[in-house]
């Protein structure tokens, strides 16, 4: 059994947040039966490292985050996963530059538009100290990264100094070099002249930078474009890709995908987060069709619930937990290599999205703990009690809703994917199942309804693990085993009955 938080859980009880309701629900509720038939392996095996987390690259500013002294981060990765992928870029990754000495100055960033408008200005440093702290933070935790560089004030020779020290410090602990994020918003950003920016003029400047990498560092991977939500230039790229000569060593096409947002939009609620959503669908078949076309993988390796930084009631809540676990099964079942959920520390987070939280607008009480960001999968204790973005950080650090979905779907790792044809009836639910290498076959029932339990017929289930709270808006998760899960879904022979807002991993 992996509890909540208990520290959080004093906060919200003072804050008359967290219900006084039992974790066993009661199934007296109305129960729809449902049917589920499962069929032989569909040939995709989900990748060892398919789990993920995203961070601004301005966390590296500080040595000590990414630091195999700091335990308590170190401890929740390997909670989520033993292993999986760790990106750093995000909208500081423009303003970062190399400081390979100390009397190093930043290069001139005196970027102005036509229009007269300039970029942020907010600029900081990255140096070799930073690099070896995060090496010993990857050793740490088993993980690998994925490194961004500066696209948006892009120097070839800058680049491939900085790439050049990466690669060798981090060694195999380096999946590959992201160049650029969110490349088709740059002139959103101020970054590019609006009438000379597209995937073709992308190319170039992302191709020089790509090459003087690869000259300096020979045995470099790379991703690209790392899109916000255009397709069309993931699209482009691999229309242009065969005409490129000099290719830089490919591997990966990424993108990035946010429910909704942005907070102050009342669209973005629990009960539409629980419904299915059709741009996942229309994000993965662009990318798959473009990456077939390249012959490299894909991943979406920066998202989460809703942009700019979530929504209180909902980021923070446990519906984001099974929308996690429901978003990481969809993208495993699409072929994707992994996926990246963002997060981070209240003042990298808040400088990326432009100082503040917006979505602490929203709330009813601004003086309520809460994440910042409040959709992080991992939230630092000491920025819960305090108010605004620039809480103090401490060496404790917790699992948020969020990160508890990531850790559920993390069960599938290394699985080979099984056929499913799953009718819940009128309840909202999803089933996925897989096949463990040399063991049982794994199912994942996922019910989001509201208020509705889901009976379904399952002779000889085995219950591992059950994720529940007390309702979709409470700001907790629980992970249990055992008796505990037993008393949550309970067993009346062959028949199976899963309550409400829970999901269920059993073996079969």
């Amino acid at each position: 059994m992996i509890p909540s938080n208990p520290r959080r859980r004093e906060f919200l009880r003072r804050s008359g947040l967290l219900a006084a309701t039992a974790l066993t629900q009661s199934l007296h509720a109305q129960t729809a039966e449902a049917k589920l038939t499962l069929g032989p392996a569909t040939g995709q095996t989900v990748a060892a490292d398919f789990i993920g987390l995203s961070y601004e690259n301005l966390q590296l500013e500080d040595p000590s985050f990414f630091s195999a002294s700091n335990r308590g981060l170190v401890e929740q990765f390997r909670n989520i996963s033993p292993r999986g992928v760790l990106r750093l870029g995000g909208n500081t990754s423009e303003f970062a530059w190399w400081q390979a000495k100390p009397t190093d100055k930043a290069p001139d960033r005196n970027l102005v538009l036509k229009d007269g408008s300039r970029p942020a200005s907010y600029m900081f440093a990255i140096t070799p100290e930073t690099i070896r702290q995060l090496d010993s933070f990857l050793r740490a935790t088993g993980w690998t990264c994925i490194y961004g560089l500066n696209l948006g004030y892009g120097n070839p020779e800058l680049a491939a100094e900085e790439a050049r020290f990466v690669a060798q410090t981090l060694g195999p602990r380096l999946q590959y070099f992201q160049v650029g994020n969110e490349v088709d918003r740059f002139i959103i950003y101020k970054l590019r002249e609006p009438a000379e920016w597209n995937p073709k003029t992308y190319m170039a400047e992302w191709l020089a930078i790509a090459r003087a990498v690869q000259r300096a560092v020979p045995t470099a991977k790379f991703g690209l474009p790392d899109v916000a939500s255009d397709m069309t230039w993931v699209t482009g790229i691999a229309e242009l890709w065969p005409d490129v000569k000099d290719k830089p060593n490919v591997t990966t096409l990424s993108h990035h995908h946010y429910w909704g947002g942005p907070p102050s939009n009342p669209q973005a609620n629990v009960q539409r987060l629980m419904k299915p959503n059709g741009s996942v669908a229309r994000q993965g078949t662009a990318v798959r069709d473009a990456a077939t076309k390249m012959n490299v993988g894909y991943r979406m390796t920066e998202g989460n619930t809703v942009f700019r930084g979530g929504k209180p009631g909902l980021s923070d809540a446990f519906a984001s937990a099974l929308w996690s676990a429901n978003y990481f099964f969809d993208l495993m079942t699409m072929g994707y290599s992994g996926v990246n959920l963002h997060g981070g520390s209240g003042h990298a987070q808040a400088v990326s999205v432009g100082g503040t939280f917006v979505g602490e607008a929203e709330m009813k009480d601004p003086n309520e703990p809460h994440p910042k960001p409040f959709y992080t999968p991992i939230a630092n204790e000491g920025t819960l009690a305090g108010s605004g973005v620039n809480g103090k950080l401490n060496d404790k650090y917790i699992l948020e809703p969020v990160g508890y979905g990531m850790k559920f779907a993390s069960r599938f790792v290394g699985c080979t994917l099984l056929k499913t044809e799953f009718d819940p009836g009128p309840v909202n639910a999803v089933a996925f199942a897989a096949q463990k290498a040399g063991g049982p076959r794994l199912l994942a029932i996922l019910n989001k309804d509201e208020a509705q339990t889901l009976t379904v017929n399952l002779p000889g289930a085995k219950i591992v693990e059950v994720l529940t709270a007390p309702s979709l808006s409470a700001k907790e998760a629980r992970l249990l085993s055992g008796a505990a899960a037993a008393a949550v879904v309970t067993k009346a022979g062959s028949a199976l009955s899963v309550p409400k807002n829970t999901a269920v991993l059993l073996e079969l």
